[in-house]
């Protein structure tokens, strides 16, 4: 589980611009190196990165900076449109709000703000989709792509339910809160709890002191959701992808199956594909040290592809 967040360990917030939406950024205090951009998933704000694995990160060689999604933390929060159900979204056609494509350029306004001309780019969950979205898009700006938990990024539709278990999506699409911030933490605390790795201890002490550190309420935010998932991709089949990739994927995930991870690697030539036994939908804190190496061996690996 991700501790809490000392202020101190993260540079102050800058804004990026990409027309008129404002995107959140920051790096992390002391790293040096190779550019790693963090790419969090659906209408969490970028604090959901652990700062354990971010350390560790920045002791494998990386500059790492993160930023907050359109939609989701300290980003510019878009006009609601009629879809306000994530499910209705997910399966539909349209996306009223904005385009995927329009996403993956935030994610370059970010790296024109940091002054980087190329980065590495590590995503989950929804992240991860965007991660290879931007590669996709934008394959001179990209030197690796990390993909986290995460569906193949040119799988849409009806075509997604292969890949969904519902039983924990439909139970906390149910379940209500009340508001204010206590209902925020508490809506924080049970997606934590549900998507937290049965083959690992979860802290509960630990879990609640990050929460109420940095409340975010793009867990109870249906309406960001919606945006953002409805948010359709007009590009390039993932088997177009043409960078060093790594695939990382729990095989107890409660939200995709193992299977979304398998196909998302087997669609780009060379990707490395890493399952992990009793892992669910998060990155618990025993596997940051390999996570770490993984990323870095990725890294390698390009810098002697492009050398």
């Amino acid at each position: 589980m991700p501790p809490s967040r000392p202020q101190q360990d993260w540079t102050p917030t800058r804004y990026a611009h990409n027309g008129d939406v404002q995107v959140a950024f920051d790096r992390l205090e002391g790293s040096e190196g190779e550019p790693l951009l963090l790419v969090m998933g659906l209408a969490t704000a970028r604090f959901w990165w652990p700062l354990g694995l971010c350390r560790a990160l920045a002791d494998a060689g990386f500059a790492v900076a993160r930023y907050d999604q359109r939609d989701a933390g300290q980003s510019t929060r878009m006009p609601d449109t009629a879809t306000t159900n994530p499910f209705k979204a997910l399966f539909g056609k349209r996306g009223d709000a904005y385009t995927s494509e329009d996403m993956t350029d935030d994610a370059i306004a970010v790296l024109d703000e940091l002054g980087w001309a190329r980065a590495h780019v590590f995503g989950h969950s929804l992240g991860g989709v965007i991660a290879q979205r931007i590669a996709l898009r934008h394959p001179d700006r990209v030197l690796s792509v990390t993909s986290s938990a995460a569906l193949p990024s040119d799988v849409s539709g009806l075509r997604v339910l292969r890949h969904l278990r519902f039983g924990l999506l439909a139970r906390l699409a149910r379940t209500k809160f009340p508001e204010g911030r206590e209902g925020d933490i508490e809506a924080a605390l049970t997606v934590w709890r549900a998507i937290a790795s049965p083959g690992y201890p979860f802290d509960e002490a630990a879990a609640r002191a990050w929460v109420e550190a940095d409340v975010d309420g793009g867990p109870r935010d249906t309406k960001a959701q919606s945006r953002q998932i409805g948010a359709q991709w007009h590009g390039s089949k993932l088997a177009e992808l043409r960078r060093p990739t790594l695939v990382l994927h729990g095989e107890q995930d409660p939200i995709l199956r193992v299977g979304a991870g398998r196909a998302t690697a087997k669609a780009v030539h060379g990707a490395r594909l890493v399952t992990h036994p009793g892992v669910g939908h998060d990155l618990p804190a025993a596997l940051w040290p390999e996570i770490a190496r993984r990323v870095g061996d990725l890294a390698a690996t390009a810098a002697h592809t492009q050398g």
